[in-house]
């Protein structure tokens, strides 16, 4: 049996090898350090140019307008964006700069004002902001006391058409809107940004559609109106009323309005001039007295 010699590295035991050296090349160091230089001050350049833009008074916020707020007024638009301005005597004080306006939550603060469907803030250089507004159209006007107040679909209030601050579109969008008198206790918690009843909206909007032809009078208008006592009626100047009651969501909807307003008409067909007062309990039962 012939033995054999153990390696050399065995008998070293566990030696470590060396690591080849590292050669480090001298020219590939000068020929990226120009680059690496450049590259540093090029953002150190646009550092201080973003500050600049940040910083300087230059770019601070001097001029706000607002478009298409004709309902809202330019005043309440600028007075929810509460943008702070240059003061009078010229100085600075806390304007804001144009370039770090945040510009959406602005416009989320200019849609909360009644009359407002929605808004877009735009920012330009070197000191403007620009508001375009959409507004809500409406569609009747709410008389109730001193107060006139223009309705949308929806049943929002938008404004006051009576009071003493409207902005005259808010008072010519009254002209050819059907009117409905409230006299009804309640309805002096009504202002602009509040919402009418769902149930009184839907009367409101079929008995203020309706036109004299629609039921077969000849007067030249009808006027609508509710109140504690007796409901919603309808009426035509120095001749007949029509009661047509109290609604409910679910016991007396305003589902009925339509067959009550074709009893009206029949009780109207060749007595119109002798009408004096009608009362529609349903769509086939009422009662009248004549003059």
């Amino acid at each position: 049996m012939i033995a054999r010699r153990p390696r050399a590295d065995a008998r070293r035991g566990h030696a470590r090898s060396r690591p080849a050296p590292t050669v480090r090349r001298a020219s590939a160091r000068r020929r990226f350090a120009p680059r690496r230089a450049l590259a540093a001050l090029t953002m150190l350049a646009s550092g201080l140019a973003i500050y600049g833009l940040t910083a300087s008074s230059a770019f601070g916020v001097r001029t706000v307008t607002a478009h298409g707020a004709a309902l809202t007024g330019e005043a309440a638009v600028l007075a929810a964006l509460a943008l702070p301005t240059p003061a009078a005597d010229g100085s600075d004080g806390s304007v804001v700069n144009v370039v770090t306006l945040e510009t959406a939550p602005l416009a989320a603060r200019v849609a909360t004002l009644p009359a407002v469907a929605s808004a877009t803030v735009r920012a330009s250089l070197p000191d403007a902001v620009e508001v375009s507004v959409v507004e809500r159209e409406p569609i009747l006007v709410w008389a109730t006391g001193a107060h006139r107040y223009l309705v949308d679909r929806e049943g929002r209030i938008l404004a006051d058409a009576a009071a003493g601050d409207a902005t005259p579109p808010v008072a010519g969008a009254m002209a050819g809107l059907p009117v409905v008198t409230d006299a009804r206790a309640g309805s002096g918690t009504l202002a602009p940004g509040s919402f009418l009843d769902p149930v009184d909206l839907d009367v409101a909007t079929r008995l203020a559609s309706l036109a004299p032809a629609d039921i077969g009078s000849k007067a030249t208008r009808i006027t609508v109106s509710v109140d504690d006592a007796t409901g919603w009626s309808l009426s035509v100047p120095a001749g007949w009323t029509a009661v047509f009651g109290i609604y409910t969501g679910t016991v007396r909807p305003p589902d009925l309005v339509p067959a009550q307003v074709r009893l009206l008409r029949s009780l109207l067909a060749g007595r119109e001039s002798r009408l004096k007062r009608a009362i529609l309990a349903s769509g086939e039962a009422g009662t009248y007295s004549l003059r």
